[in-house]
């Protein structure tokens, strides 16, 4: 499994995203004011809110919230966002992606670049890393959904790819095109998942060793702190050692 993967999953088990809940439902609220925008507030015929709204409600966002965010974006009153995608590396060759939705281009970019520059990386143009990953779909689920076996067998008969099943959950993954139809069929047998999206996964991983991990892990957790950053994307890879010895720092 990739390094950024490894170090989402610690820490999700330590419970540290509870201390980031609001900065995480703001950028869940801007997802759903986008996709509004794009395809207007009905679920039902918007398949970016839909998965918006599937992704918040796996994060635990109110029904108030989610509900608040999409009567603003169907109004005047709420900010039109642009979707950027930055490319770049960090310490060790580390392939980075980040993903933002910001209604200031300049002060994005600035900050991005910021972030880059003082942990040891480089921003580079778009499309320099990105061969380096593939767009698929993720849907999560909690391991109490099911065991291992009948979500293999939920996931094959849905038409996904490929399933991961360990301690923290299940994580099936389908072409990016599949996404909304392995979902709603995975949810018709499991129930509602954990978190369903988008994603950039490796085509190949760089191995670093545990003084690189640090500074790498650091440049990711500044990215992700930064308001307008939604998602970030790393193909490093380390030792579960190494990764469990630096997040317990």
């Amino acid at each position: 499994m990739a390094g950024h993967s490894q170090f989402k999953n610690i820490m999700h088990r330590k419970g540290r995203q509870d201390a980031a809940r609001s900065k995480l439902f703001s950028k869940l609220s801007r997802e759903i004011t986008v996709a509004v925008k794009e395809g207007g507030p009905d679920p039902a015929a918007n398949p970016r809110l839909r998965l918006a709204i599937q992704q918040a409600r796996g994060e635990n966002m109110p029904k108030d919230n989610i509900d608040r965010a999409i009567n603003r974006a169907a109004g005047d009153d709420s900010a039109i966002y642009e979707e950027i995608r930055y490319e770049g590396y960090g310490p060790g060759g580390v392939a980075i992606i980040v993903e933002a939705l910001t209604d200031n281009r300049n002060r994005t970019a600035s900050a991005v670049r910021a972030v880059f520059s003082r942990h040891g990386g480089n921003l580079g143009e778009t499309g320099s890393v990105a061969f380096n990953f593939e767009r698929v779909g993720e849907i999560v689920y909690p391991p109490e959904a099911a065991d291992a076996e009948a979500v293999l067998d939920a996931a094959v008969t849905a038409g996904a790819d490929d399933v991961v099943s360990d301690d923290s959950g299940h994580v099936i993954t389908c072409g990016f095109e599949d996404l909304g139809d392995v979902s709603a069929a995975l949810q018709e047998v499991l129930g509602e998942p954990q978190s369903v999206k988008a994603v950039w996964r490796p085509r190949m991983t760089t191995p670093i060793g545990e003084d690189h991990a640090a500074t790498v892990m650091k440049l990711i957790a500044a990215l992700e702190d930064d308001d307008d950053v939604q998602h970030v994307y790393a193909n490093f890879e380390v030792s579960d050692a190494v990764m469990e010895k630096l997040t317990a720092a």
